[in-house]
């Protein structure tokens, strides 16, 4: 009977069941909301408190965010329109609106006669009829006066557009000039623009005659020349020493003259090339520059010019030769040793006194050099933290090709250590940036110091959480660019994972 049984009966199932859905609560929002927010009942109870403070801050900051005044001249009509409209919070953002230009240029002086022509111009008259306002004679005042009465609809966008085109035209160029540094899919010859966009910049920026930054750039490629064909002949090391020589003569040798003693020889040749082609713009001193323009200088000219002394002095500091590697270990110990604010007021106060009597040395400059000697020191132990990360045998390679040092460098170290010390080095360049607000100490107008400034008037005497937010986002928005292009450069040099 339990044979009979035993070979009428299927063994295995000859037909599949139906796909049946999963249980609701193994999957989407609930099956995540299970296992990382009420996994355990003391995770269930720091989920409700948090859910709870989350709610108390929004329902108090919305209200105050959403409800703000945009249009106003003061913060006592802030507080008169607030009352009018019977609510018992609101932002006065029309400090912003009123001032967002003063936080991102500071004082530096529009091009009026820009403005004057562009709002004179004849498709804008005809449109709006200024011709028939003004008169054909009307003087630029009157249209500046013009560009004022109309700050309330477009008046602002015009200012920015127009009347701060030159620091504009400066940081599309930046980005221009930068491009062939990041993405090398692009021409190779825009390399030559990347090298002499500093001298652009600073002929926008600064002004004057558009044969003082000519002058100088004509110079270092003098000297550069000299230090080659020196190198050629006689080595590196004399090319090198070479090349330092023709720097100093070019820039601070003066030439004597019977008359008047002694000249300096940049001055004289930009004096002479001026007096035959006066070209230029108008000059603009450092005091004007101010707001996030300055932040912006600052932080550019620091990260671009610290990062190749950072390498430099990383690979001094690994040089067998005694001299060079103690004179790095001293620079990097000494400046890394003591904080940044001291630094800038070395550069404010005390760097004039170890200067020749009479000599203008422009604050902006001083601060400049001290923040990009400053973030190299930093740089350096970051670089040198990669090149320690190398496994010898790149080392060993690099010799066994037998190439020289600075070639196994350029071609075999320097990068592969440059692709580990990415977030370093990024790192140090978003805390450079951030740095640049300490100016405000040694009397430069960056974002906090116009802050405190338009705090101090009359008219916004008594507010700050605005002002303070609005200066918060703008850094917030540098430096998180600058994160996640340090994050795709990671991936995109991940080649050995690939």
């Amino acid at each position: 009977m339990s044979d009979t049984h035993a070979h009428s009966v299927a063994f295995a199932r000859d037909t599949m069941l139906p796909p049946a859905p999963p249980p609701p609560g193994e999957t989407g929002a609930i099956r995540w909301i299970r296992e990382n927010l009420f996994s355990s009942w003391s995770n269930g109870l720091l989920t409700i408190v948090s859910i709870y403070l989350i709610w108390s801050i929004l329902s108090a900051i919305l209200p105050w965010t959403l409800q703000g005044i945009w249009d106003a001249g003061s913060l006592g009509e802030c507080r008169a329109i607030r009352d009018e409209r019977g609510l018992s919070t609101a932002a006065c953002w029309a400090v912003i609106n009123e001032r967002w230009l003063q936080i991102l240029f500071g004082f530096y002086p529009t091009d009026n006669q820009l403005l004057a022509s562009w709002f004179y111009s004849d498709e804008l008259a005809a449109a709006g009829g200024l011709e028939a306002v003004f008169g054909p004679g009307s003087n630029s005042t009157a249209r500046i006066e013009f560009i004022a009465a109309m700050k309330a609809d477009i008046g602002n966008l015009v200012v920015f557009f127009f009347g701060y085109w030159r620091p504009l035209m400066a940081l599309a160029l930046l980005v221009v000039a930068v491009a062939p540094i990041l993405y090398s899919s692009l021409p190779r010859k825009l390399l030559w623009f990347s090298l002499a966009y500093p001298f652009v910049a600073v002929f926008l920026l600064w002004g004057g005659t558009i044969w003082g930054p000519v002058s100088v750039a004509v110079g270092l490629v003098a000297a550069i020349l000299v230090g080659r064909v020196v190198a050629a002949a006689s080595g590196a090391l004399l090319g090198m020493l070479a090349g330092i020589v023709a720097v100093l003569a070019i820039f601070l040798n003066p030439l004597p003259f019977a008359d008047i003693g002694l000249f300096p020889l940049l001055p004289h040749v930009t004096g002479v090339l001026n007096a035959a082609m006066p070209i230029g713009l108008e000059a603009i001193p450092s005091d004007d520059f101010g707001g996030f323009m300055l932040a912006i200088i600052i932080g550019t000219s620091g990260i671009v010019l610290s990062l190749p002394l950072g390498i430099v002095l990383a690979l001094g500091r690994q040089s067998s030769m005694p001299l060079i590697k103690w004179i790095c270990v001293t620079f990097i110990e000494v400046i890394r040793g003591v904080p940044l604010i001291v630094w800038l007021f070395t550069a404010s106060l005390l760097l004039n006194y170890f200067l020749p009597p009479g000599t203008n040395f422009d604050l902006l400059l001083r601060v400049i050099i001290m923040v990009t000697l400053f973030a190299s020191a930093y740089l350096a132990e970051v670089v040198r933290g990669g090149l320690a990360a190398l496994p010898k045998g790149q080392y060993e390679a690099a010799d066994s090709l037998g190439l020289d040092y600075w070639k196994a460098m350029r071609l075999i170290v320097l990068p592969q250590a440059l692709k580990i010390s990415i977030p370093g080095i990024v790192n140090t360049f978003i805390g450079l940036f951030k740095d640049t607000t300490l100016v405000v100490f040694i009397g430069l107008r960056d974002p906090l110091g116009l802050t405190n400034a338009i705090r101090a008037t009359a008219e916004w005497n008594g507010i700050y959480w605005e002002l303070y937010i609005f200066v918060g986002l703008l850094f917030f928005v540098f430096c998180f660019f600058m994160s996640r292009y340090s994050m795709y450069l990671e991936r995109k040099l991940q080649t050995d994972r690939r």
